[in-house]
């Protein structure tokens, strides 16, 4: 066995440690009043409705007499999800009734939000969506009035008036949602042969003819940008001078769901009617913070019950692999609340919160196999050095199939019942297009955590565990077999 230096033990229970105090408790700096986050902590982690509560609420065309197709209902929940994003809330729940001619959106409140207006966020989500087309996809700043909710100016102490600086299109107006008649996504040959999906554009009235003109001054030359609410949706090339009222809008090698996604948003700010909440609640956490309480304190409890049996039962391997676990648990905790720049904050509830559990079991689990393994040589009479080398080996192979296993299971959970354009839905997509979208966050957060939560095991009860004992074999005051499951020396 390779022989590892001895100070490599310290650096890295240290370095686990290190990680479990910023991770649970954040790092943050204080300038006066003010409260700046360093590094993101367990209490900036944004809580689902079930435990800290949220806004639910049913959108409709505000006239109910008008007719309505499926194109409308998507284009209605495009809108309101696109809205959402753009308000930083991206663990919303957004279904399509289609027939019942509605769409259900219910969202949790942030961390941070004491006292929110759910009303005006309502209406700030039905607001009627502003489609524009744009010569070329250049923007300028803007400075706009600040207003509160009321609608009314805003002032600082001395009576001046209080700006914003917003961002808008700065080409040229060609069209705007009036002259849309619809969006269409399909596939369609290129020149190639080979298929691929585009949004067929339908214009009526006069924009047939503003349309027409932008295309001729822009063919073999510049892009006619297509916005919503003022965020760019997309910035076409113009190839030739279009007079029919159809365009085409190639995509190149992207997905048909995100020419699905775009037909939709262009529908959405075409729409021929406007659109209001039918309906609304401030949504009570079903469990309920105390809920929270309890299970954070039942696995607290949990841990240190199987801490003090596995440090009892296999000794010196029972605590590195305590510090393993301490170390998975602290970069699951990390994972969710975005204290890793590479990994955007997740919402945690409370399917996700077992998740975490779960995945701490296997990675007890799979500590308590290579300690077993080791143990078992030891009493077979092999060196130290020996019965790690050959207790990792016999059982790396046992732990890695049961951790498949359970990757599988959370894989397709997330696919699943994860957005259908997130990452597993597109891999499993092959299979998935033959069920019905069938999105449930509070399930998707259930695989999310036990994906997380294995991965790292594989990291911390595989890697990291196997390293550190390594390591601290070596000290002099650890060379005893009884440290190891086997007789006093």
């Amino acid at each position: 066995m390779k022989r590892t230096p001895k100070f490599v033990f310290f650096v890295v229970a240290l370095l686990i440690l290190g990680l479990a105090y910023t991770s649970f408790f954040g790092v943050y700096k204080t300038y006066g009043d003010r409260t700046d986050t360093v590094i993101r902590g367990a209490s900036d982690i944004r809580f689902g409705i079930d435990i800290r509560g949220g806004v639910d609420v049913t959108f409709g065309p505000a006239d109910a007499s008008i007719e309505v197709d499926e194109a409308n209902i998507n284009a209605i929940k495009a809108i309101i999800e696109q809205r959402l994003v753009g308000k930083n809330i991206t663990d919303y729940e957004c279904y399509a009734d289609v027939a019942n001619e509605q769409v259900i959106v219910r969202f949790p409140w942030a961390s941070d939000e004491a006292d929110y207006d759910a009303t005006a966020a309502i209406n700030e989500l039905g607001e009627t969506a502003l489609l524009a087309f744009h010569i070329g996809s250049e923007t300028k700043e803007e400075k706009v009035e600040r207003k509160d909710e009321n609608g009314e100016v805003m002032k600082d102490e001395d009576g001046n008036i209080l700006y914003d600086t917003v961002t808008k299109p700065a080409g040229e107006l060609v069209l705007t949602g009036e002259g849309v008649a619809k969006a269409t996504a399909r596939w369609q040959p290129d020149e190639n042969g080979n298929t691929q999906p585009v949004v067929l554009l339908e214009l009526q009235g006069d924009a047939i003819k503003a349309f027409a003109d932008a295309t001729a001054k822009q063919a073999g030359k510049g892009t006619i940008s297509i916005w919503l609410d003022e965020q760019l949706l997309s910035d076409p090339q113009v190839n030739d001078p279009i007079t029919s009222g159809e365009a085409v809008i190639t995509l190149g090698n992207s997905d048909y769901s995100y020419a699905q996604e775009l037909a939709n948003k262009i529908n959405a700010g075409a729409l021929p009617f406007e659109i209001e909440a039918k309906s609304f609640a401030t949504l009570a956490p079903t469990l309920g913070e105390k809920a929270l309480e309890a299970m954070v304190l039942a696995a607290l409890i949990g841990f240190a019950l199987v801490a003090i049996y596995i440090i009892f039962w296999y000794r010196l391997p029972g605590f590195v692999a305590v510090i393993a676990l301490i170390g998975q648990m602290a970069a699951t905790v990390a994972c969710i609340s975005g204290y890793f720049s590479v990994f955007d904050s997740f919402t945690l509830t409370l399917p996700g919160i077992a998740g975490i559990i779960l995945s701490i079991g296997v990675g007890v689990d799979a500590n308590v196999i290579t300690s077993e393994r080791v143990r078992e040589e030891i009493r077979r009479g092999r060196t130290i050095d020996g019965a790690i080398s050959a207790g990792s080996k016999n059982s790396f192979w046992a732990i890695f199939d049961g951790n498949i296993t359970v990757l599988i299971v959370s894989v397709v959970l997330m696919g699943v019942f994860g957005p259908p354009s997130g990452f597993w839905a597109t891999i499993l997509s092959p299979i998935l297009r033959w069920f019905p979208t069938s999105t449930t966050g509070m399930v998707y957060s259930f695989g999310y955590t036990l994906f997380i939560g294995v991965v790292l095991n594989f990291i911390m009860g595989v890697a990291m565990s196997r390293l550190m004992l390594r390591s601290v074999s070596r000290l002099k005051i650890c060379r005893n077999p009884w440290l190891y499951g086997g007789e006093r020396a």
